[in-house]
């Protein structure tokens, strides 16, 4: 039987139709996106699904017994409790049927043979909640999305409001429900544990019904699309990407029919106009007329055509490297609240160069962007910039929006933060979709969606050609990140990158700068490569980040002959022989060193040529590369030396 099943579900909000001839279908393991503009009702159709929210109009059926579990934007109310308690509090059923065998178990104890044959179905029905493991499901959820043991027993109100915001999603997913709603679960979560959530929703025995606006996570959990449009919804049957080409395909099909449609009214027009004033083809005429009038007209909702578009201008010539910083620190807090974020830390930008930052929540990215753009000191180091820079930052808390001083309006803003004249500053806002009265919307009352369009455009006004943007797609819907990809792709001048938009990191950055244990490392190329790295790195079972920097190193022993396969130790004194597993990985540290040192020897055979030292930038960035060759070639050393300790001991 099916989960869940709508037929024509409606819903009008303040008396004005919101959605209508709403239909769908659930089995297990679907996991249904919902695509839509702002506006559109994705957010209020999850709360019709969950019950919070009434239907108007249509069937709405479940399955008997079936548990339901939303996740939303909306934060807890009350905040006096402990974040265990407040996760399991959400697994009522589990809850009620525990304290109910507690119960039984007192009562047999006690010699009540109607409390035994309870006992047999209330455990069943316990056991097919999730058994006595379903506490540690909850704990494993809440580490997944990045809670340590030690927070587990704080209360709610010492939280941000992103941790909040991942506290509602492990309660949701906590309930093991059958229907699982999700609204926006990827917001504030790292990259780390996307991919988590990735892995876990498409592992789950469940349906579940999704808003977001991550294209890499929609394509990576998705197998059906529910678009909402003008009010009416359309079911596609496959993966995100494979919705958006049929999408493309339909909208380009449907301006074709716009055209040919209008080219024909048109001719029927210019014939009516023409003859109509004639006797002999007055009749012909009013049947032209009469036919015009019965035309059903093609044509978009307004609401489904308004687009975000803009680009950056060329921007001004810059000197070839923008910044180097060199033996790089950065703290904060003090006490018992300080914390290291970055130690001789080497980072480097180019003209021209588009860059990522990547590194988990809390390990100093937006810290060290704030550093490299003057709006922070660093606490050591050394940070030579180029001439002619022109910066433009862009905070992921939209600061730049905290100097409109007594503007009160969005156009208002506009003029105050730009320079710009009124009628400037409106043709400006309209390419960012504020256009009309939505220019003199309060500020007060924007969105966050909003506010972050309302900062790209005082971005664009600055004509930087040096762009570090800090998390630039937050609360903007899958079309102004697309618009904003687009312009960041085209963007001549040099970028610096801070985002957890992985298909924004794939199609922008050209190098990807990772900060591993307190430390930057440099890798050519965008996402997929770095993300390559790191996948076969896990599989060899390193350090995804590799050796700690700081970890104490044994010196590599002299280069010896290569060898096939190092003969294993021979057993003396009743020691046994190493197992085939140990001869195998023993077989695979070798290889490492060989592969090491030939890479070492490429390496330096391409540092010979004078070139590869004829400027202080690609002297710095060639010794850096140079020193983590020679690192590598001593790791794998030292992991086969940690091996064969481990064999004869």
């Amino acid at each position: 039987m099916a989960v869940a099943i709508a037929s024509d579900l409606s819903k009008d909000m303040s008396g004005v139709p919101l959605l209508r001839g709403v239909s769908f279908k659930l089995e297990r393991r679907d996991r249904l996106t919902i695509a839509g503009r702002n506006g559109a009702g994705k957010t209020t159709l999850l709360r019709m699904l969950s019950g919070e929210t009434s239907i108007d109009g249509g069937e709405l059926v479940f399955q008997k017994g079936m548990r339901v579990a939303l996740h939303d934007q909306r934060p807890p109310r009350d905040q006096d409790v402990t974040l265990r308690d407040y996760v399991l509090s959400a697994c009522k059923e589990q809850l009620a049927l525990e304290a109910e065998l507690s119960q039984l178990e007192v009562a047999m104890a006690e010699g009540d043979d109607a409390a035994m044959n309870r006992y047999a179905d209330v455990y069943a029905r316990f056991e097919a909640a999730g058994g006595y493991g379903w506490r540690d499901r909850a704990d494993n959820y809440l580490h997944g999305l990045g809670f340590t043991d030690d927070a587990l027993d704080r209360k709610l109100n010492t939280f941000s409001g992103g941790q909040l915001t991942r506290a509602s999603l492990a309660r949701a997913l906590a309930v093991e429900a059958d229907l699982l709603l999700l609204d926006e679960p990827t917001n504030h979560l790292d990259i780390e544990s996307l991919e988590w959530l990735e892995q876990t929703l498409t592992s789950l025995d469940c349906a579940i019904v999704l808003v977001a606006h991550d294209r890499w996570f929609l394509e990576a959990v998705g197998t059906a699309v529910l678009e909402l449009e003008a009010g009416r919804s359309r079911y596609f049957k496959g993966t995100w990407h494979a919705w958006r080409r049929e999408q493309a395909a339909r909208e380009l099909a449907l301006g074709r029919a716009i055209e040919k449609q209008e080219a024909e009214i048109a001719r029927m027009e210019k014939f009516v106009e023409r003859f109509r004033a004639k006797a002999t083809k007055a009749k012909q005429a009013q049947s032209r007329v009469k036919a015009l009038d019965k035309i059903e007209r093609i044509s978009r909702d307004p609401r489904d055509t308004r687009e975000l578009g803009f680009a950056f201008a060329k921007p001004e010539r810059t000197g070839r490297v923008i910044f180097e910083l060199e033996e790089g620190r950065l703290e904060v807090g003090e006490g018992e609240r300080h914390k290291l974020l970055l130690e001789d830390a080497e980072i480097w930008l180019e003209r021209g160069e588009h860059v990522s930052l990547v590194g988990p929540n809390g390990t100093g990215k937006t810290t060290l962007i704030e550093a490299l753009a003057s709006k922070r000191p660093l606490n050591g180091g050394k940070l030579r910039t180029g001439h002619n820079l022109k910066v433009g930052y862009l905070s992921q808390h939209d600061s730049v929006l905290e100097g409109v001083g007594t503007a009160r309006t969005v156009a208002e803003a506009a003029v105050k933060l730009t320079g710009l004249t009124p009628n400037q500053a409106r043709s400006l806002l309209g390419k960012f979709l504020f256009s009309g009265e939505q220019a003199e919307k309060p500020l007060d009352g924007l969105s966050g969606g909003e506010r972050k369009r309302l900062a790209l455009a005082i971005l664009l006004s600055q004509s930087a050609n040096v762009l570090i943007l800090d998390e630039p797609t937050n609360h903007l819907d899958l079309e102004s990140r697309e618009a904003l990809e687009d312009a960041l792709s085209s963007f001549e001048g040099a970028l610096l990158l801070v985002t957890h938009d992985r298909a924004l990191l794939e199609a922008v950055g050209s190098r990807t700068v990772a900060l591993e244990h307190q430390r930057l490392r440099s890798y050519l190329g965008g996402w997929v490569e770095y993300a390559r790295i790191r996948d076969e790195r896990r599989a060899n079972g390193e350090d995804p980040a590799g050796p700690l920097p700081d970890a104490p190193k044994k010196k590599a022993p002299p280069k010896p002959k290569p060898v096939a396969a190092a003969p294993a130790p021979a057993p003396t004194n009743g020691t046994p022989k190493p197992s085939k597993n140990a001869l195998k990985q023993t077989t695979k540290l070798e290889k490492a060193i060989e592969d090491a040192e030939a890479a070492l020897s490429t390496l330096e055979e391409e540092l010979a040529a004078p070139e590869a030292w004829a400027s202080q930038y690609e002297s710095a960035k060639n010794t850096a590369r140079h020193t983590a060759a020679k690192r590598a070639v001593e790791d794998a050393y030292a992991a086969l030396e940690e091996h064969l300790e481990k064999i004869e001991a």
